[in-house]
């Protein structure tokens, strides 16, 4: 009887702790939509692989109209000229290959850029979270936009607002 006491009450403890803590979210996109840093940011990354991807696609339509012509010619090319060419544009494909992993790729410019760049401002947004969970006392803070699924949102428990306010932005 004692044990099952023990338990109903440890039972009853952890509940009540639980139903203790509180409980907020962010909309982390809505607050970069309001940070004029990271909507300039965003801006220069979309317009430096918009200029990066028209560089790329005239070195593949070069490379293209190389072959095209290469084509047109090759049956009254000698042999060496005729492996000359083909070696030629196989190397100008894998140069611009090349190119296209180093600005596009996994840890390509691109990547990094971004990371630089918008890095930053996501660490300031955590560090607000941070200070406004610990003067609250907020035991969770979720993230709504970060793929969470939330059934049902309360706007009384929406920090947003208040993260912008404490990064100095008005809304």
């Amino acid at each position: 009887m004692k044990r099952i006491s023990l338990i109903i009450l440890l039972a009853l403890f952890t509940a009540t702790a639980a139903w203790s803590q509180r409980i907020a979210y962010i909309d982390s996109d809505y607050i970069l939509e309001n940070i004029p840093e990271y909507k300039a940011a965003e801006a220069e990354i979309e317009q430096l692989s918009v200029e990066w991807q028209k560089e790329l696609e005239d070195k593949f339509a070069r490379i293209e109209q190389l072959f095209r012509s290469y084509q047109a010619e090759a049956p009254l090319l000698p042999e060496e000229v005729r492996r000359q060419r083909e070696e030629n544009i196989m190397n100008l494909e894998k140069e611009a290959k090349e190119l296209q992993m180093k600005r596009f790729g996994r840890d390509g410019e691109l990547f990094r850029r971004r990371e630089e760049m918008i890095q930053p401002i996501q660490d300031r947004i955590y560090e607000a979270v941070k200070e406004i969970a610990g003067r609250s006392n907020y035991a969770i803070i979720f993230d709504k936009a970060a793929g969470t699924t939330m059934m049902f949102t309360d706007m009384r428990y929406d920090l947003s607002d208040e993260v912008l306010q404490r990064l100095g932005y008005r809304r």
